[in-house]
């Protein structure tokens, strides 16, 4: 049996099943949209190059900004269940199968972290008395990357899940240290620092006791990225056989236990505790921190006015996503549910949690309130607008349940 082949085929048929829905994407305006985000960031970026803030704390930015595109990793084996009985007289031979996802998983990565790297320079070289050279820079990031990855592949193999999220949290706290020892020491002594680090961690992971083939780990992994994957298509278009990621998010448990317990509210129920639950509600909460951070920072221009009516369409975007979040679900067939509850409940959760959204993150204009009372109230007014007009698009696609997105 070729391994190789085997996962190229595997590779080939999930892009294939991607492609059918692009058309959908391009028709329903995303090109335009990113066409416009980055018109707006470029325009934002320019005039912060022209005029950079004294005391910018540069380094802080570098290090939050960078750090998780470095840490971050992940693979794509296309595993499947059945894999568990047909592969597995294969297992002394499945390097060759997981050789390609190593390689393919770092290659994307690595190139996602140098466009990072690149964006921020020039603000770095502004800001910084003394910068660092930009190819060491890259060599530096691009070694804690490979780190952080190898380390990443050691933690799905070993047995003890409790051993596996204690390095998942060390992963993250050496990446972090070795960036900052980069960003903060002299070059001699954060390589020193880098190498020693390095080695002792790379130790450190010969001590769990491992699987030499983690199948179940590695298929549950990779129905998860799997069904992200289709979780993004489903913004623009109905996406069958999508599953969820459940996270427990004890924070959250107690999110829609006041809601009156009767018929009409059962799904709305179902919807508050599979968002608390699931990937869309960690998606959201960054994108809305992201969007507090940069309006807090532009609050006193025009540019923070179209930062913040940007994200508060992106967080419409993201939302919308909830409405098909049970589309096919059995139960729901079989439960009573009074007619036209589910599309009711939709609307009337998206369009709240908007609503709070826009709020929250529109909370930085009101400090220009004395200053810029015209051009404050006006942004807030825009992006009350726009939710607006979400939820008026969320309830005609629910009286027209038929229509693709």
């Amino acid at each position: 049996m070729d391994l190789k082949e085997l996962r190229r085929k595997r590779r080939s048929r999930f892009m294939g099943s991607l492609l059918p829905y692009m058309g959908y994407i391009i028709q329903s305006g995303v090109a335009m949209v990113f066409i416009l985000v980055l018109i707006i960031f470029s325009a934002w970026y320019t005039s912060l190059l022209r005029d950079v803030p004294e005391g910018l704390p540069i380094r802080w930015i570098m290090l939050v900004l960078l750090a998780p595109a470095a840490v971050h990793s992940g693979f794509r084996t296309y595993l499947q269940q059945p894999d568990t009985i047909f592969l597995l007289p294969q297992g002394h031979r499945m390097r060759e199968y997981f050789a390609p996802a190593w390689v393919s998983g770092n290659v994307w990565k690595l190139l996602r972290l140098l466009v990072v790297l690149i964006t921020l320079w020039p603000l770095y070289i502004r800001s910084e008395s003394a910068p660092r050279d930009l190819l060491a820079t890259a060599l530096v990031l691009a070694l804690v990357k490979l780190l952080a990855s190898y380390g990443l592949w050691r933690e799905l193999a070993m047995q003890s899940r409790t051993a596996a999220s204690g390095y998942q949290l060390l992963r993250w706290a050496v990446s972090t240290l070795m960036v900052a020892a980069w960003l903060w020491q002299t070059p001699l002594k954060a390589l020193i620092f880098i190498a020693l680090l390095g080695a002792a961690y790379a130790a450190s992971l010969a001590v769990p006791k491992r699987l030499s083939v983690p199948w179940e780990r590695l298929i549950a992994t990779e129905r998860n990225q799997g069904a992200r994957a289709l979780m993004v298509l489903g913004w623009f278009v109905d996406v069958p056989g999508r599953e969820q990621r459940v996270y427990q998010r004890r924070y959250l448990a107690r999110w829609g236990g006041g809601l009156p317990w009767r018929k009409e509210n059962a799904y709305r129920f179902l919807l508050t505790k599979s968002f608390a639950r699931g990937d869309i509600f960690g998606i959201v909460l960054r994108i809305a921190l992201l969007a507090l951070l940069l309006v807090w920072w532009n609050r006193a221009s025009y540019i923070g006015s179209g930062i913040y009516v940007l994200f508060i369409f992106l967080l419409g975007i993201q939302l919308s996503a909830l409405r098909k979040l049970h589309s096919e679900s059995f139960w729901l067939t079989v439960y009573p549910l009074p007619e036209g509850s589910k599309g009711r409940s939709s609307v009337g959760f998206i369009s709240r949690f908007h609503l709070v959204l826009a709020l929250v993150t529109g909370l930085p204009l009101l400090f220009t309130l004395s200053t810029r009372l015209l051009p404050a109230l006006g942004t807030l007014a825009a992006g009350l607008l726009v939710c607006y007009l979400f939820r008026n698009h969320l309830q005609r696609k629910e009286a027209a349940p038929d229509e693709d997105l």
